[in-house]
């Protein structure tokens, strides 16, 4: 075959449900100079990670580490490591992910009680500790903190209150919420939660951190049979965190380079002000739309500010005008998740991307698109 030429991929703005556009800082810090995985100067590298995503998920009690895989790999983990064969679990399902919770915990063996609202809704706390209630042998709830497929955002504080009075441990889903709204796992109760680096911490795709709690590691320590060697959290702790390093596997060096950098530029910014400033542009777009009369997915209330799904208008070709942002803005948004999802637009605002001037910038591109599209023009 002939040789092709070297990549030249397009420009995209990058305003869908993620990856969102990376950093410039974390791109330039997957440049310096490669290093190891058992070298002592990368394992220092890693202890700096750990202590910001320690400050980041702000989780001081138990651990943190980062797996080297997407957020889905983290949602298997949580399972291989927190469920056993048989044991019952708790899921709530308003979206896809949550569907996708259920689906591996099934895969895993464990006896799934899905407790669903409606897509756009989030499920209610109380019907959670129902559930539980005619369930009291369950060993965990898992939930979606923010459903991207919906752009809703689940009571995560609320129900890790609720649920002091339980044995079950807390799993939530913290891919499009880790770096864009508060989220304080150790003082929530989350006792396992994981994340990813596309999406509000404004890395490229290919790890995924996350939180264990000191109570998560005494159920994983009582555990009977064994977890899968890649998703294993007591391995992977004795190569992130232990010292001397046990070695697991063959780090991602650079994607860990971009990680720290990602993380530092959190930190450097400050979590609250991050979290304001994801809500901001949130609020921006939100009011744009609503000038042109388009409406919300989520129900009010429970809005998820770093993703915002849009009903498409009746008539329109959502598909089509998703194609002409992308190809003749560079605008990439996304659209409905699922054979369930009903027709919306998730416009995403994650990173550096979550600003007042993107919000604008994604709003009169499409603007421009249903005006060339032969749809009715909003008001």
């Amino acid at each position: 075959m002939p040789i092709p030429p070297p990549l030249d991929p397009p420009a995209r703005l990058l305003c869908g449900p993620g990856p969102s556009d990376v950093e410039p800082s974390v791109l330039a810090a997957m440049r310096r100079p490669m290093l190891g995985h058992l070298d002592g100067d990368f394992h220092a590298i890693l202890d700096e990670v750990v202590a910001m995503l320690r400050a980041v998920w702000r989780m001081p009690a138990g651990d943190v580490l980062a797996l080297p895989a997407t957020g889905t790999t983290a949602m298997e983990a949580g399972f291989a490591n927190l469920l056993e064969p048989g044991e019952t679990v708790i899921v709530g399902v308003a979206g896809f992910f949550g569907a996708r919770l259920a689906d591996m915990a099934e895969r895993q063996g464990a006896r799934v009680v899905r407790v669903r609202a409606p897509l756009g809704e989030t499920v209610p706390n109380a019907a959670l500790l129902d559930a539980l209630d005619a369930h009291p042998e369950a060993h965990l709830v898992a939930v979606v903190h923010a459903e991207t497929s919906t752009g809703t955002e689940h009571p995560l504080r609320e129900l890790g209150e609720a649920l002091a009075g339980y044995d079950a441990l807390l799993m939530a889903d913290c891919v499009t919420s880790l770096g864009g709204i508060p989220l304080d796992a150790e003082a929530w109760s989350v006792d396992y939660a994981y994340s990813c680096t596309q999406k509000c911490l404004g890395a490229p795709p290919g790890m995924a951190p996350v939180a264990i709690s000191p109570y998560a590691w005494e159920k994983i320590a009582r555990r009977r049979t064994p977890v899968p060697f890649s998703l294993d959290l007591r391995a992977l702790r004795a190569y992130w965190v232990d010292r001397p390093v046990t070695y697991h596997h063959t780090a991602p060096i650079l994607a860990v380079y971009a990680l720290h950098e990602a993380l530092r530029c959190v930190l450097e910014e400050g979590l609250e002000p991050r979290w304001a400033r994801h809500a901001a542009a949130a609020a921006t777009l939100r009011a744009a739309l609503d000038e042109r009369g388009l409406e919300l997915l989520a129900a009010p209330g429970r809005e998820l500010a770093p993703l915002t799904a849009v009903r498409v208008p009746a008539g329109v070709d959502g598909n089509d005008v998703r194609s002409r942002l992308l190809a003749g803005h560079g605008i990439e948004i996304g659209g409905g998740l699922g054979p369930d999802a009903p027709p919306i637009w998730r416009i995403g605002l994650m990173g550096r991307n979550a600003t007042g001037a993107i919000a604008g910038r994604v709003v009169t591109a499409l603007d421009a698109v249903l005006e060339t599209s032969g749809a009715v023009a909003l008001a």
